[in-house]
């Protein structure tokens, strides 16, 4: 089974997290695709043995590069049928190798297979539990997954690699490419990796917010019309709204008032979807209020990526942790 896979995995001063990730992945093949640590992730890495990559620093470092490279180093003396990536904030579970294999193997039309990624710490905070939240999605067919993703190689050789350039939603724009080349991506019912967010302070979030805002804007300009949907409840929340209240503060301050109504109603439509959902009210209530929020952050990083875009700036990464 293992001389079919081998697994890219990618970090930045991950600590601890990283050594979890690595002792998951024992057995294996693994390349390690270090952003420039500066906790000593790359001498722990060469001591378990796996091998490492450094990227050079003459260009932005983003998760779509580090992948990449990590496949193009594993590719160098003939490639695995298929890919495991994993981040280095994540642990795989010992159950999901066999399982997804078996996928691959038994379903020539799947370029990827994925399953379920869950958080180590979900009650440390609020923006763990909403992380957590966000990883809970249905199996089967879906259209794109997140950076935990078993790969076949064809499907890479026919969709090409992750794209440097996409600092955010980099493994949605590849599965966009992915599907566009004519493969299928599934989601088993089947726990794949645990995941340390480690997001303890609004801070953290707030970052965290803006890169998916980026992420929306990137990705969507590269292939309209995704995330179109997102990209309209980022203007009306986080740009029209805000600029209503503000100028009713000064002018109307009924209009104003008005404005932070469209809020209070929101967040009531996401509570309440949360509720059918399954969540007990208290949690719904407490995520549906970073929900509401973040269209804000959101239009920030919606904003910085059409500034580098327009001005012809690189992309770097937003980091949150």
């Amino acid at each position: 089974m293992t001389g079919d896979i081998a697994v890219v995995a990618i970090g930045r001063n991950e600590g601890d997290r990283l050594k979890a990730c690595l002792a998951s992945l024992d057995g294996l093949r693994v390349v390690y695709v270090d952003s420039g640590s500066t906790d000593g992730s790359v001498a722990y890495a060469r001591l378990q043995g796996v091998e490492v990559v450094e990227l050079s620093p003459d260009r932005p470092f983003t998760a779509a590069r580090a992948r990449r490279e990590g496949y193009e180093h594993l590719c160098r003396d003939g490639c695995p049928e298929y890919i495991q990536f994993v981040d280095g904030d994540c642990a795989l579970d010992p159950e999901w190798l066999p399982q997804g294999l078996a996928a691959l193997n038994s379903n020539e039309n799947y370029g990827i297979v994925t399953g379920w990624r869950r958080e180590i710490h979900p009650d440390e905070s609020v923006y763990n539990d909403l992380c957590h939240h966000e990883w809970d999605r249905p199996a089967g067919d879906i259209l794109t997954c997140g950076g935990d993703m078993m790969v076949r190689r064809q499907a890479i050789e026919d969709a090409g690699p992750f794209d440097d350039q996409v600092i955010a939603a980099e493994d949605d724009e590849f599965c966009v490419r992915v599907r566009k080349a004519g493969w299928k991506i599934h989601r088993l019912p089947q726990e794949m990796t645990r995941h340390d967010a480690a997001m303890l302070r609004f801070g953290q979030w707030w970052q965290r917010a803006v890169r998916s805002g980026h992420g929306f804007a990137q990705v969507g300009y590269m292939h309209s019309p995704y995330f179109a949907r997102e990209q309209k409840r980022v203007a009306l929340y986080g740009i029209f709204l805000p600029i209503v209240f503000l100028g009713g503060l000064i002018f109307a301050p009924l209009i104003a008032m008005l404005a932070l109504g469209a809020y209070g109603y929101n967040f009531v439509r996401i509570s309440k979807g949360l509720v059918d959902e399954g969540l007990p009210l208290k949690r719904a209530r407490r995520l549906a209020r970073l929900i509401t929020l973040s269209k804000i952050p959101n239009a920030i990083g919606m904003f910085e990526f059409h500034r580098r875009r327009l001005l012809g700036r690189k992309m770097h990464i937003i980091e949150y942790k």
